[in-house]
């Protein structure tokens, strides 16, 4: 085998890579373009995909997010309103493959009550705390203000005159 022959199939190889993947690029794009062209189709997209959260950000909805997931799940969406699934079936679709995390606003149920209910939780345990320590505080203030005892003033005295004499 020649010198030429070894270069020639790998860069042959990498060619024929760049080639199909560029070709799978522009079949996803014209989808997209006509998809996007269709306003009734890219404003259920865009309906959806605010109601989808990005399982990378988990703070933003899949149409805010320029994470990589978000991009393949607006993908996703695009190919099942051209199939011509309805609303319910895609997000029902995305909850069957990604739980119910994957909603923006999770149905409340047994799984999920820990989310809607947990910061209340944690807020009533914050208060509870803080007035605890606030009347711990108070007890505590109290009892170093009281005044002195008659044996205490004098036991006071005898050390400052003691002092004193020093």
């Amino acid at each position: 085998m020649s010198l030429r022959t070894r270069i020639g199939l790998p860069f042959l190889a990498l060619i024929l890579a760049f080639f199909l993947a560029s070709t799978a690029a522009v079949a996803s794009s014209t989808t997209e373009a006509a998809i996007a062209n269709d306003p009734v189709a890219e404003k259920r997209l865009l309906a959806l995909s605010e109601e989808l959260r990005c399982l990378v950000c988990q703070n933003q909805n899949i149409a805010d997010s320029n994470a990589e997931l978000a991009q393949d799940l607006r993908r996703e969406i695009r190919g099942m309103i051209k199939e011509g699934k309805s609303d319910k079936e895609i997000i029902d679709f995305m909850v069957v493959r990604y739980g119910d995390f994957v909603l923006y606003r999770p149905p409340v149920k047994g799984i999920t009550l820990l989310l809607w209910g947990g910061p209340i939780v944690l807020l009533v345990l914050g208060l509870v705390v803080l007035v605890r320590y606030q009347r711990r505080r108070a007890e505590r203030v109290a009892a170093q203000d009281r005044p002195l005892t008659a044996d205490e003033t004098r036991r006071a005295e005898a050390l400052l005159s003691d002092a004193d004499q020093r």
